[in-house]
């Protein structure tokens, strides 16, 4: 009999890898896999969800994106693995229609027509606004006539003098989130456009977070490029569909799926399921069993049932939390290993979306849309009195994401942690104060409300506190493990777009089909050397 770490998949005679997670990570992983090798891929997933938080919920005929996922990305490679899933339109959607606007489409002979096929990628417009003191601001944050408007000349003069002198004497030590943003932004602009939000999404003062979260998420931008970066477009304009030389957050095009990012994730598990993978929903990792530097077995839960297994696989790849990973291998992990675990933190998010007959805010801009909604994909909330952290108009992500285009589909983000005051509030008593809030904001009016529904999500955004900074104890030990490949946000315990994720999944595949043990390629997806040093074992 041989041992259990080498026994090959029962049904095809071939190498399994098992994978849990069906989030866009897990997922690209076994496409990968599928295309690249003759392993056969195995998820599973704890919910009976596709998608993970690229999901798309439906309430009404109403779509939900529950992050808001924006498809972009600096790598060809990605972008190009979407349009083999989904073709971009080679005609114009129901609103390039309706308002009479050119975009540049698809060339392709066979590009879809929106209209009359789902399969299909859209071409949307990005704007996105900070809502401050009942105005609005430009997102990412530019030095414009907008601004010294709204703030006027001494506070804006404020802000350039604040930033000069940052930028003469900086921190050097940057030991918090807010060091790096007071160095990328000063003082004064750090105070009025950063502080508030940032707290209210962890929950946590700013100097009591990794400013590598800040590296991450705004790399390369500053108040320099950002004004920079507005002088660039008003020189060349309108940009065809290209996003490697524009930093992340200056991005102002991007690609999205017709019905949403869950659409792209449901026709991905769909062709995984074809070629011969399998998914099994509601199967929660309990227990991980070794054999020495390998890992030999993991027990699953059926959730349904409560019957449990052991599945054998020659590979691991986990995009599961971290956290709940070390848990499972028990008192087998070492003692700090397990400490470090358990002092991590992740955020939980809460969406509430609201069926409106209008908005309160009007549309001020020289933006054309259907009813002349305000033209924003998210407004950011810069007011510390209030949960929600922003809004997604959701009529301006896709109109086929709503069900009635006389309606307006909003969505209101707000960040908890399970167990907290708000999470544990009733549904209807969230959604009423949520109310309450947009409505001081000037956002809405309560009378406008037509229908409401709250979703609760866990694990949305990886925490940058508590034990983070030795988190290298528990990537040191897991990369000891030769078939084991962490991948993923909460696998890597790392704020990763959806391309970074994707990304780390096709360098896992990459080194399984290599036969490389080492991990060090996957942990460089999404950072830089200089500021992300990781100890070696």
């Amino acid at each position: 009999m041989m041992p259990d770490h080498i026994r090959k998949d029962p049904f095809l005679g071939k190498k399994t890898a098992i994978i849990i997670g069906a989030g866009p990570a897990g997922l690209t992983a076994a496409y990968e896999l599928l295309d690249q090798t003759d392993i056969k891929p195995v998820i599973y997933e704890m919910t009976d969800k596709i998608g993970g938080i690229s999901r798309t919920e439906i309430y009404k005929g109403n779509r939900i994106d529950i992050g808001g996922h924006r498809f972009f990305s600096k790598h060809d490679n990605i972008i190009q693995w979407w349009f083999n899933i989904l073709p971009l339109q080679g005609f114009p959607s129901k609103d390039d229609i309706a308002l009479n606007r050119s975009i540049a489409l698809s060339t392709q002979p066979d590009a879809p027509d929106p209209e009359k096929t789902d399969r299909v990628m859209l071409i949307r417009k990005r704007l996105s606004r900070i809502l401050f003191q009942n105005k609005f601001y430009d997102y990412p944050i530019k030095l414009s006539l907008n601004m010294l408007s709204n703030l006027g000349i001494k506070q804006v003069a404020d802000i350039l003098a604040s930033y000069i002198r940052i930028k003469l004497f900086p921190i050097k030590d940057e030991k918090s989130l807010e060091d790096y943003f007071i160095n990328c932004f000063g003082r004064k602009l750090y105070a009025i456009f950063f502080k508030d939000f940032t707290e209210k999404l962890w929950g946590v003062p700013c100097s009591k977070i990794s400013p590598e979260w800040g590296r991450q998420r705004t790399q390369g931008l500053s108040l320099s490029r950002a004004v920079l970066h507005a002088a660039k477009k008003i020189v060349s304009g309108d940009a065809p569909f290209n996003q490697r030389k524009i930093e992340t957050t200056l991005i102002e095009k991007f690609v999205y799926p017709k019905f949403g990012p869950g659409q792209m994730w449901e026709e991905v598990a769909r062709l995984i399921q074809e070629k011969g993978g399998e998914i099994f929903l509601n199967s929660k990792a309990s227990a991980i069993q070794l054999s020495g530097s390998h890992v030999s077995g993991i027990e699953f839960e059926d959730l349904v049932t409560g019957k449990k297994a052991v599945v054998f696989g020659d590979y691991l790849i986990s995009s599961m939390p971290v956290q709940e990973l070390v848990a499972g291998f028990g008192k087998t992990a070492p003692t700090d290993v397990r400490e470090v675990s358990e002092g991590l933190y992740y955020r939980d998010g809460i969406i509430v979306g609201f069926l409106l007959k209008k908005l309160r805010l009007k549309n001020r801009t020289n933006i054309k849309t259907i009813n002349n909604i305000i033209p924003d994909n998210w407004i950011y909330i810069q007011a510390s009195h209030t949960k929600v952290g922003r809004i997604q108009i959701v009529n301006n992500w896709n109109p086929y994401m709503v069900k009635d285009e006389n309606t307006v589909w909003v969505c209101a983000e707000l960040s908890s942690q399970e167990g907290d005051e708000l999470w544990t509030k009733p549904d209807d008593k969230v959604a009423a104060d949520t109310i309450e809030e947009l409505v001081s904001l000037d956002i809405i009016y309560e009378e406008d409300v037509m229908d409401h529904v709250v979703i609760r999500e866990k694990n949305v955004y990886p925490a940058y506190f508590g034990t983070y900074n030795r988190f290298d104890i528990i990537r040191n030990y897991l990369d000891t493990f030769d078939n084991l490949f962490l991948i993923g946000r909460n696998g890597m315990h790392r704020y990763n777009n959806m391309d970074h994720s994707m990304l780390t999944a096709m360098e896992a595949v990459k080194n399984i089909a290599g036969n490389i043990t080492s991990k060090e390629n996957i942990w460089n997806v999404n950072t830089e050397n200089e500021y992300h040093e990781i100890k070696k074992s």
